[in-house]
Parts: C-alpha cells; sequence; structure tokens
C-alpha cells in the first residue's frame, strides 16, 4: 500500500512538474508574440491587398490557401532552421535579427516616402496582368506567400530571441505555438476584414430592423477609412519594431551608448509624472525607435533600389543562362 501511495506521490509531483512546464511555455510564447506585435499588424494589413479584385465566392479560398502556405512557411522550413540555429549557430541570431530590423525599416520608411512623395507603383512598360482569373489568382497567392515568408521569417527570428535559454523541445513547442498562433490571428483577420464589405452590405439591404440596417451602411462606409487607419498603424509598427531591434542588436554586439542614451531619457520623462510615468517611457522609447526606423531605412532605400537591386538582378540573370 505503501508503494502505491509513493507511486501516486510521484504521479502527483510530475504533473506539477508537467503543469508547471506548460504555465512557462505559455508565458514565453506569449511574450514573444507580443515582441513580433509590430510585423503582425503589418502582415494583417498587407494581405488583404492580395484578395482585392476578386470574386466574393474567391476571397474565403484564397485567404485559406495563403493560410495554408504561411503554415508551411513558419512551421516546415523556419521553424527547423530556427532551431538549428540556436543549436549549432546561436551567435547568428542577433545579426539575422538585425537584419530583419533593416529590411522593417526600410519597408516601412518606402510607405512613408512613397505616400508624401506621391510616388505610385507603375505597372512594367509592356507587362500586363493576366487575363485569366485562375491564373491571376494563382500569381497572387504565390505573390502573398513569398511575402509572408520574409515576414514570418522576421517573426520567428523575433520570437526565438525572445525566449529564454533552454532545450530544444521548449523552443520548438514555444515557436510553433507562436507560429500557429500568430497565423490564426493574422489570417482571421484578414478574413474578417476582407468580408466585412458583403456582411455590411448584407445587413444593408436585408436587415430586418432598421437599426441592423443602418448599422451594415456604417460598416460599408467606415471599411476604407478603417483599412486607410490600419495601414498607418501598421507602418508606424515597422519602423518603431526595426528601429527597436536595431538598437537593441547595436547594443548586444557592445556599442550600448544608443540605447543606454534612449533609456537614459525615457527614464527622466517619466519621472515627471507618477501616474503616467511608466506610459511616458514607452512613448518616448516607442517614439525614438520610429525616428530612428524611418530615417535608416530612408538611407538603406537608395542602397537598395540602385546597389543590391541591380546587383542581385545581374547574378539572378547569370545563373538563368
Amino acid at each position: 500500500m505503501s508503494g502505491l501511495f509513493a507511486l501516486l506521490d510521484d504521479v502527483a509531483a510530475i504533473a506539477k512538474v508537467a503543469a508547471a512546464s506548460l504555465d512557462d511555455m505559455a508565458g514565453q510564447a506569449a511574450k514573444a508574440g507580443a515582441k513580433a506585435a509590430g510585423v503582425v499588424i503589418d502582415d494583417a494589413a498587407v494581405t488583404p491587398q492580395y484578395i482585392e479584385g476578386f470574386d466574393a465566392s474567391r476571397e474565403l479560398p484564397i485567404v485559406w490557401r495563403i493560410t495554408k502556405g504561411s503554415i508551411r512557411n513558419k512551421i516546415l522550413i523556419l521553424l527547423p532552421l530556427a532551431l538549428l540555429l540556436s543549436s549549432f549557430a546561436p551567435w547568428v541570431v542577433t545579426p539575422l535579427l538585425m537584419l530583419g530590423g533593416a529590411y522593417l525599416s526600410f519597408e516601412g520608411a518606402e510607405k512613408v516616402l512613397q505616400k508624401f512623395l506621391h510616388h505610385e507603383e507603375k505597372q512594367t512598360k509592356g507587362e500586363t496582368a493576366p487575363s485569366d482569373p485562375a491564373h491571376l489568382e494563382e500569381t497572387k497567392v504565390k505573390g502573398a506567400i513569398k511575402t509572408d515568408f520574409i515576414l514570418s521569417a522576421e517573426i520567428m527570428t523575433i520570437s526565438l530571441a525572445a525566449i529564454p535559454e533552454s532545450n530544444i523541445w521548449m523552443e520548438a513547442i514555444v515557436l510553433a505555438s507562436v507560429g500557429l498562433g500568430i497565423t490564426a490571428l493574422v489570417y482571421g483577420s484578414v478574413a474578417l476584414i476582407v468580408k466585412s464589405d458583403d456582411v455590411g452590405l448584407h445587413m444593408a439591404r436585408k436587415g430586418r430592423l432598421r437599426a441592423t440596417r443602418a448599422l451594415g451602411r456604417k460598416i460599408v462606409v467606415a471599411m476604407p477609412t478603417f483599412m486607410k487607419w490600419l495601414t498607418i498603424i501598421g507602418t508606424a509598427a515597422m519602423l518603431w519594431v526595426g528601429g527597436s531591434i536595431i538598437i537593441h542588436g547595436l547594443d548586444k554586439l557592445g556599442w550600448v551608448w544608443p540605447w543606454e542614451s534612449i533609456e537614459k531619457l525615457a527614464l527622466a520623462v517619466g519621472e515627471w509624472s507618477e501616474r503616467l510615468g511608466g506610459l511616458l517611457e514607452w512613448t518616448v522609447e516607442a517614439t525614438i525607435f520610429g525616428i530612428f526606423g524611418l530615417a535608416f531605412g530612408a538611407l538603406l532605400i537608395p542602397i537598395t533600389t540602385k546597389g543590391i537591386v541591380p546587383l542581385w538582378t545581374a547574378v539572378a540573370g547569370l545563373f538563368r543562362r
């Protein structure tokens, strides 16, 4: 009988350890996901552009196809790569993270400059859009999955850097949880966004109550403004996260004065108010990170467009021959 009680005690102890591990993994996944918030917002803002122009009956199937591609990107490709880097080359994580921060800063700065300089994307001369809807859908889906791969790589790298040192199984579970959770959040939101017009139109036309019809009309009218603000917030988040990643990366590589200076300034501003101190500190940090991200991204635009892109095109052309 005593052996049975001892066994039950052991089972209870194992259960407590397992529960603590699950809590730990859930907490780490939540923190890692929060670090990737800027990329998530931008992903949700960018993806609806790939569904524009299609018949309403194809919108959700297209979102589902992109979702499956995103899961493949994160779980089958990026997760194993992240675990390999963590196990055999952890020193690469910070430079990769900074490279991703540079990409976010570049993308954010490009969007800001296009907005204020009124540069609109023009179709290449002689290039015509595919007339076959099936071919167009295939092209759009592939483009969305490629864009998702870049954003997913940044999400997984940010998440990996946010996980405290632990065993490979813990890292795998946390990264998989973050990847699947963010995918569900982003593409669930995208599905709601792209169908909001249809839902609002249906409510406006066939709602039984006057209030329902009025709400439907408001949804239809509000969606363009909502999408505009989502894009603005996504761009601001990209610049904030991109600048933050680069400055924290410099700090880890030994160049500590930028982050120390920002931290001292934020603490000094936070001391002005006892109640709002934390909010003021965050606002100062986020503002400086965003300004730095914008300036750094603007600096990268001519380097990328005049140097990196032509060089990459030339090298790629040699391999095609």
